[in-house]
């Protein structure tokens, strides 16, 4: 099994930064993919940022392009998202994920992220 911890959300004003950290630990298989997405209230989950193994393919949604950055540790099996310019309809609880192929999908907690003066 794989457990994910995030941290590094919070409350931050509109244009400002925070960045997010999900530690992983336990069966790691590589290649894997590990992203994060978010869900708002009363909206459906949806992909943030994901990064393969070896930055091999990296997605981004449209929203967060050029202002979110996803970057990975895999020797401490982590990774990051750098959120800048932070929006009000940035404000989501965000969550990590570790798939490897197609048997293992995995997900943290969530961490609360807010955008607001």
């Amino acid at each position: 099994q794989v457990q994910l911890v995030e941290s590094g959300g919070g409350l931050v004003q509109p244009g400002g930064s925070l960045r997010l950290s999900c530690a992983a630990s336990g069966s790691i298989f590589r290649p894997n993919t590990m992203g994060w997405y978010r869900q708002a209230p009363e909206k459906q989950r949806e992909l943030v940022a994901s990064s393969t193994d070896g930055g091999a393919s990296t997605n981004y949604a449209d929203s967060v392009k050029g202002r979110f950055s996803i970057s990975r540790d895999n020797a401490k099996n982590t990774v990051f998202l750098q959120m800048n310019s932070l929006k009000p309809e940035d404000t989501a609880v965000y969550y990590c994920n570790y798939r490897f192929r197609g048997t293992i999908n995995t997900w943290g907690q969530g961490t609360q992220v807010t955008v607001s003066s």
